[in-house]
């Protein structure tokens, strides 16, 4: 195992260092070199290299477990102990370590709804129920706000908007694309937290004509809000903490490819059964056909 991670690495550290750090001599590494591979070992450099390509694919995040299971959809049978000790081996790990700043939560809100959903985040079929948060990313310009309408059933984000300001403009503007993309044939909840862009009349108008019934968190309770909050975190993690962005414009452009050419159709989901919000959709919509 020693000489493997060596071997590895001699690209990034001198070998005589690694041999020293890991206590072993530096001819013995060089003797088992030269030693021809046994099976197991080419098969676990074939495997490195399937991992490694994997985890490319998904842009530098994906954890083993996810990876043990692009092995699998390639035919492969080895077991996810296995992939966690290889990917270690080649230096590939999940994306961890966003935490969100602590925030101010004052002054008293216009409107507040009940809280309908009471931390009930698993729901039988899509368009039931949608939650809606904001976040903000950091650029050379300023802030750009985003805000998003994700489904629960599915966790696929049916809506979004990006603005440099926070006003009621960029939540009606992200319902308004869900409504649109949607076309939700019942009446759906959706859950905020009590920002006063959700508590205001022009809100609750909006929620009137199009047949959505409001649900609001608990005041500061981040909990009531988790799957909005789980989302922001993987784009932060995953995606904007890695990159700088020189214009609103850039910032932008990323947050739409990463929402719709990489979250919403590939990444793979932990509620959905490791797969991806569309093709979870779509296993339902074939499921409900009889196909």
């Amino acid at each position: 195992m020693k000489y493997a991670f060596i071997q590895a690495h001699q690209t990034v550290f001198r070998v005589r260092v690694m041999c020293r750090v890991l206590k072993v001599h530096h001819s013995g590494f060089y003797g088992w070199v030269k030693k021809p591979l046994s099976k197991r070992a080419r098969d676990d450099n074939r495997l490195i290299g399937l991992i490694k390509q994997a985890w490319l694919e998904s842009g530098c995040v994906y954890g083993y477990r996810k990876l043990h299971d692009d092995l699998r959809s390639l035919g492969e049978t080895c077991c996810p102990n296995r992939v966690a000790r290889l990917a270690s081996i080649a230096g590939v790990k999940a994306q961890i370590g966003y935490r969100r700043k602590a925030g101010f939560y004052g002054g008293k809100p216009a409107i507040v709804a009940a809280n309908r959903l009471q931390q009930d985040f698993k729901v039988a079929l899509p368009d039931h129920a949608w939650v809606t948060d904001i976040t903000y990313i950091r650029t050379h310009q300023g802030w750009l706000y985003l805000a998003v309408v994700i489904d629960l059933y599915s966790r696929r984000v049916v809506g979004w908007s990006m603005q440099p300001r926070m006003q009621m403009d960029l939540v009606l503007s992200a319902l308004l694309m869900a409504v649109w993309r949607r076309k939700p044939k019942q009446k759906v909840i959706i859950h905020s937290d009590q920002g006063s862009q959700f508590t205001g009349h022009e809100w609750q108008k909006f929620l009137g004509a199009h047949n959505l019934e409001a649900s609001m968190s608990r005041r500061g309770n981040c909990h009531d809000n988790a799957v909005a909050e789980s989302f922001f975190h993987l784009l932060k993690r995953e995606r904007v903490r890695r990159k700088t962005y020189a214009t609103r414009k850039d910032a932008r452009q990323d947050v739409f490819d990463y929402i719709e050419m990489f979250y919403n159709p590939k990444r793979k989901h932990g509620n959905n059964g490791l797969l991806s919000p569309v093709d979870f959709e779509q296993q339902t919509k074939m499921k409900s056909q009889g196909v």
